[in-house]
């Protein structure tokens, strides 16, 4: 027995000196923690480029240091935010939209690294996207993507007759009756009936928010379903006629399915800003920032604007001519630039952080609209099951979109 112990012993300190002296030699190896939405970087599959590991060569390359990408997805601000607030993990580099970057701002969260005088490619970044309120002073940021929400609809579905008005109207058109989907995420689905109503989707007038929550009952006995991913296997298999969503995801299903349209509504719509931003707590600081230049850089912003299908801000890829001919030809029947770059002008407004107050009461808003009228308690079950059978090829493309699933509301 004490020989079994006295190799197990051999055994184990030889295990502990190996792991030693491999620990030794990646002493100077950096791991670079970046931390994003899911599906939103160009990742290799489908033949794409590998921007991580692009990134990887070109910084040994370029130092002689060998750094390692550890990258983890998050699929909501919140939760995202909830571990950076918390400290017990620490990132290199986050990806947040325009509101949450705001909040973390405010809570002394973010580096100060001022992009303009540490960022080369930064100055390719388009000027309507520097100097936004959630940054107005471009000390924290650097806009990745944007988009706005629009109404999607099927040809064959929709009387044209029903859409000539470019109107929020359509989504409360009881001639699709059962035919219609709307958000499943409450500040979305508000900012559906605020922007036909002619209210301003940052309001902190109680009575206002009322007054949408009451166009929404309104419009729900013609909901066939609240979604988010399952809107992309009802839309291409035509078992929906009418919806709202991003333009970047309809592109996606317009591939499924060229019987689909979009508008951008004439009230108004939102527009968000993902940027690439760099927590307090960074470990890496330096090599965060050369990572953010680099995905800035031409041949890796074209690249992964082609990947990703959202609008980019940065002028590398707008006008980028292989760009431009990949939408013609991948988009093929409708104008894939000027629905995501806008030749005409379309009212926007973003979303603003709510106070604690204001959370609250728009949750319970959602809440009773949700529960009330359990009638429909079905929709929701068939919405799941429907899920569940079309989970294969058309509801894959969704997969790729999921990151814009998210809440508005739900910041502590």
């Amino acid at each position: 027995m004490k020989k079994i112990l006295s190799a197990i012993l051999v055994l184990s300190l030889a295990a502990s000196l190996i792991s030693l002296l491999s620990s030794c030699g990646d002493s100077d190896t950096i791991t670079l923690n970046v931390y994003n939405w899911g599906e939103y970087i160009s990742d290799g599959s489908e033949g794409s480029l590998n921007i991580n590991e692009e990134f990887e060569k070109y910084y040994f390359e370029k130092y002689g240091v060998k750094i390692d990408v550890n990258y983890t997805t998050y699929d909501s601000n919140e939760s995202m935010y909830s571990k950076i607030s918390k400290g017990g993990s620490t990132y290199d580099v986050i990806i947040p939209s325009d509101y949450m970057i705001g909040k973390l701002i405010e809570d002394d969260l973010l580096y100060a690294f001022n992009p303009a005088e540490t960022v080369e490619n930064y100055s390719h970044i388009r000027d309507e996207f520097k100097d936004l309120y959630f940054d107005p002073d471009n000390m924290y940021s650097v806009p990745y993507t944007y988009g706005k929400v629009g109404i999607i609809y099927n040809s064959t579905l929709v009387d044209e007759s029903d859409v000539a008005d470019q109107s929020w109207a359509l989504m409360w058109n009881d001639k699709y009756s059962g035919k219609i989907l709307q958000f499943n995420n409450p500040r979305d689905a508000f900012g559906t009936a605020m922007y036909y109503l002619g209210i301003d989707v940052n309001t902190t007038d109680k009575a206002q928010w009322q007054q949408a929550a009451d166009k929404l009952a309104e419009q729900k006995p013609l909901v066939q379903g609240y979604v988010m991913d399952e809107i992309f296997g009802k839309m291409t298999s035509a078992s929906s006629a009418v919806s709202v969503y991003y333009a970047g995801d309809y592109l996606t299903m317009y591939l499924d399915n060229s019987d689909l349209r979009f508008y951008y509504p004439k009230e108004g719509t939102n527009v968000f800003v993902d940027s690439m931003c760099i927590p307090k707590n960074s470990e890496n600081k330096e090599a965060a920032i050369e990572y953010i230049n680099f995905l800035c850089s031409e041949r890796i912003a074209v690249e992964n604007a082609m990947y990703i299908g959202y609008a980019s801000p940065n002028d590398y890829v707008t006008n980028s001519a292989e760009y431009k001919t990949y939408l013609e030809e991948e988009f093929e029947g409708i104008d894939a630039y000027d629905l995501l770059y806008g030749s005409e002008e379309v009212k926007t407004s973003y979303f603003h952080t709510l106070d604690a107050d204001m959370t609250d009461y728009t949750n319970s808003l959602w809440e009773n609209l949700k529960i009330n009228n359990g009638s429909n308690a079905w929709v929701y079950i068939a919405s799941g099951v429907i899920v569940v059978l079309i989970a294969g090829g058309i509801i894959y493309s969704g997969v790729k979109k999921k990151k814009r699933a998210k809440s508005y509301t739900k910041t502590k």
